[in-house]
């Protein structure tokens, strides 16, 4: 069968050996040239990578001062990944209702759900398809509240022509998780729009440690450098920033790949009993293909039958007890109830849509 996710790992890897015998396993060289990478295809300015997407989002939750209680608005429908850090980090979770048509946060929603304890936007793009960036961002404006766009699927996805991550937020993350665009094996990244706020993100990254000064002229730990901020050990290994770096080399053939194979299944569904996902100034990255059906289990079965891994992806996160009672959401039950999401990656070749 097909799968729908499949670790994408470049064919040759000439340094790695190098790299692993090299004693210089930390953050550095191959650190450095991957988030150069990254900031050049995205064309942001005021980009760090992590160890894990976790770590991503503890980086951007402490650089923005936000504290235990503080609430959090965020979708339920996005993946676990995405709102069990906002848990751990001990804020309020808040769930908002998504548009049923896309899967993403309704902005009328965001907005009824805004109070005086609201310290944070958290707008999950589901599944690689953009959500009201414009709308959203608007929102947290006019309140002052900062907005994080959640792209733990959306590296590659466009918004009126610019990547996510270059769209006027506040602050992108990414994962780049084994099935993720590029893959690391496990890691993320932060981007910023604020200088002062990703320099800050920065020292938290690194224990809080100014590097540049740490170590006195005979390379013992200087006592001139005091760490006044609390901080994270969350910087990527060279191992994998050196992977990393390899898989950019590709990213562009292998996000055309799966738009070609999106329009591939445009073209055969066009006629099928069911609503085709995305929306007008949306182009997705296409890590699947997004579909309503009016009859989710039938067409999984459907679909799976014909050697397609056809699948739901997310159970809402509002299901789950740990994040407190339950609450019914009539766009997150509808969507939810009709998302079926086909393979659409990099893997797939012409041979593979032959089939009946």
């Amino acid at each position: 069968m097909i799968p729908l996710y499949k670790p994408y790992m470049p064919q040759e890897l000439p340094e790695l050996d190098a790299i692993l015998h090299s004693g210089a396993l930390s953050y550095g060289k191959w650190g450095h040239l991957f988030e150069e990478k990254l900031s050049l295809f995205l064309g942001v300015n005021y980009l760090l990578t992590t160890n894990s997407y976790a770590s991503a989002i503890q980086i951007a939750l402490a650089a923005l001062d936000l504290q235990q209680g503080d609430e959090v608005i965020t979708s339920p429908m996005s993946c676990l990944a995405s709102n069990m850090p906002l848990l751990t980090f001990g804020l309020k979770v808040v769930w908002a209702d998504i548009d049923p048509t896309t899967g993403t946060l309704s902005p009328d929603s965001v907005r009824e759900k805004i109070s005086s304890r609201t310290r944070l936007i958290f707008h999950n793009h589901f599944c690689g398809y953009v959500g009201y960036v414009d709308e959203i961002n608007a929102i947290g404006r006019e309140y002052g509240i900062p907005v994080i766009d959640d792209c733990v699927e959306a590296f590659g996805s466009k918004y009126k022509g610019n990547y996510t991550g270059n769209l006027g937020t506040d602050i992108s993350i990414y994962s780049f998780q084994t099935v993720r665009l590029p893959n690391t094996i496990d890691g993320g990244a932060v981007v910023f729009k604020d200088k002062e706020l990703y320099n800050k993100a920065l020292l938290m990254r690194d224990f809080g440690i100014r590097r540049q000064i740490f170590r006195d002229d005979i390379g013992e730990i200087s006592s001139a450098c005091d760490i006044y901020m609390k901080g994270y050990g969350a910087t990527m290994s060279e191992i994998n920033s050196y992977i990393g770096c390899c898989a950019m080399e590709n990213i562009v053939n292998l996000l055309i790949c799966q738009t070609r194979n999106g329009h591939y299944w445009e073209q055969r569904l066009f006629d099928v009993q069911c609503q085709l996902m995305g929306r007008e100034d949306v182009e997705p990255n296409y890590w699947v293909y997004g579909l309503l059906s009016n009859n989710k289990r039938i067409d999984l079965s459907h679909f799976r039958e014909m050697g397609y891994y056809a699948s739901g992806v997310h159970l809402p996160n509002n299901c789950y007890s740990v994040f407190g009672k339950q609450l019914s959401l009539s766009g997150v039950e509808n969507f939810y109830s009709r998302f079926i999401a086909l393979p659409c990656g990099w893997w797939l070749d012409d041979e593979d849509f032959i089939k009946d």
